[in-house]
């Protein structure tokens, strides 16, 4: 089979912030943006890497979400605990510069975990959170 990722779920709830974090603090390219206010749904992704990209959407912008739902979406977001990503660099130290110098919120310093990887945490404007891992 030939079978790739094309695209992951990250939820936002102020796309100005999420625009400016993925853009700006990560330098990924802003693919699409469609929507208005919050109801936004935004595709970004690494430059060089056209086929992969990370959709940021409404979270509960399905009709089929209840109150119920929503209200559990809404504070498991706030405390970051809703979605996270894992992405990879190849310089883990140089990328958490980059990242922290933004104003994003760190998680993590580069730490080198004991099962052999070296990573960085952040959590992006909508509490998700970023791990980045240096590629071995």
């Amino acid at each position: 089979m030939d079978i790739s990722i094309h695209a992951s779920f990250l939820p936002h709830d102020d796309p100005e912030a999420s625009l400016a974090f993925y853009r700006d603090a990560l330098g990924f390219e802003v693919r699409t943006d469609v929507g208005q206010d919050k109801m936004r749904w935004i595709t970004v992704g690494p430059a060089g890497q056209p086929g992969t990209s990370i959709l940021l959407a409404p979270p509960t912008a399905d009709p089929g979400i209840t109150e119920d739902e929503r209200r559990v979406i809404a504070e498991m977001m706030a405390k970051g605990t809703y979605a996270w990503i894992l992405l990879a660099t190849a310089n883990v130290d140089d990328t958490f510069e980059k990242v922290q110098a933004s104003g994003a919120e760190v998680v993590q310093e580069p730490t080198d975990q004991p099962y052999g990887i070296r990573d960085c945490a952040f959590r992006d404007p909508a509490g998700n959170l970023i791990r980045i891992q240096e590629r071995g």
